[in-house]
């Protein structure tokens, strides 16, 4: 029996375009099995139903997991109106109906009332634990399952288009948290008729966009191409938006190690507490918490 190879040290980013029916840990299981790499996860979980931005952090990348998770969201998706479903989506059975159908000036007239913090009970069919056990699983189940509300904020939404067979194409720019589905289904409500989704996609994910994605499908294809490493970004591509303080030697060193550096030797203003990225030689050595006492490591790479 040959021993089962542990997997190589692969360290950086790959920015999935999801395809629909897929769910994220098959596209997470599938990459690592690609690369053979040792380690990886994605960010921001996107229902099988969803397509779009699913970054895939691999290596020392998934330290930095946690952020990208918490950043802003973009997405892009399509209402049908005059049907509600058990699911919110496609995937469920009709479980209601309406004859009204919004007009453009309706609709523009509501959208303004879901913007900033609102209240928002996730979707019955979700991947939120309940007692331990995931909703959507009590609820396929038969289960009562009552969802508690929670707090989420919509930056922007838009109408983009109204389409065909009682559609209509909305984008939203939202906090991490929220259910595209519900919304759909919330803004119908307050149309006073009825809707589900009918396509979801995820354009932006923290500083990851569809630019920066590739399919699987041209993943595979590049599997006799002499590099496929090449599709993989660097972690510094996370710092796209992030402040980054370049550090000498001996601090990298002591971030390292630990320790931390006095904010006032790198001429920094802590009076408001903040995270950044701290380098040198253009290589992240640390996620670090600055206020006015010192430069503390939160995160500490191995690159």
């Amino acid at each position: 029996m040959g021993r089962h190879k542990k997997g190589e040290e692969i360290n950086g980013w790959l920015v999935i375009d999801k395809p629909r029916d897929m769910g994220s840990t098959d596209v997470v299981n599938f990459t690592r099995r690609f690369f053979n790499a040792k380690k990886n996860g994605h960010c921001g979980t996107l229902d099988p139903f969803a397509t779009g931005v699913l970054p895939i952090a691999f290596g020392e990348a998934t330290k930095l997991i946690p952020y990208v998770t918490e950043a802003r969201k973009e997405y892009e998706f399509v209402v049908k109106w005059g049907e509600a479903t058990s699911t919110s989506d496609t995937e469920g059975e009709v479980v209601a109906f309406s004859d009204k159908v919004p007009t453009r000036e309706e609709i523009l007239a509501v959208l303004p009332q879901f913007f900033g913090e609102v209240e928002q009970v996730p979707p019955v069919y979700s991947a939120i634990k309940i007692n331990g056990k995931r909703a959507y699983d009590l609820a396929r189940k038969g289960e009562e399952v009552v969802m508690p509300s929670r707090k989420i904020k919509i930056y922007d939404l838009a109408l983009i288009e109204e389409l065909p067979e009682k559609q209509a194409r909305f984008r939203v720019e939202c906090s991490k948290g929220t259910y595209i589905r519900t919304l759909g289904q919330d803004i119908a409500l307050k149309l006073g008729t009825v809707g589900h989704l009918k396509e979801l996609r995820r354009t932006k994910c923290g500083n990851f966009g569809l630019d920066d994605a590739i399919t699987l499908e041209k993943l595979k294809n590049m599997v006799h191409s002499s590099t496929p490493n090449e599709v993989l970004l660097p972690i510094e591509t996370y710092l796209r938006d992030i402040a980054v303080i370049a550090v000498s030697e001996a601090d990298a060193a002591k971030l390292k190690l630990g320790q931390g550096l006095s904010p006032k030797a790198y001429g920094l203003d802590g009076s408001v507490e903040y995270e950044a990225v701290a380098t040198h030689d253009g290589k992240m050595v640390a996620v670090v918490r600055i206020d006015n006492r010192k430069i503390a490591p939160v995160r500490v790479f191995n690159l």
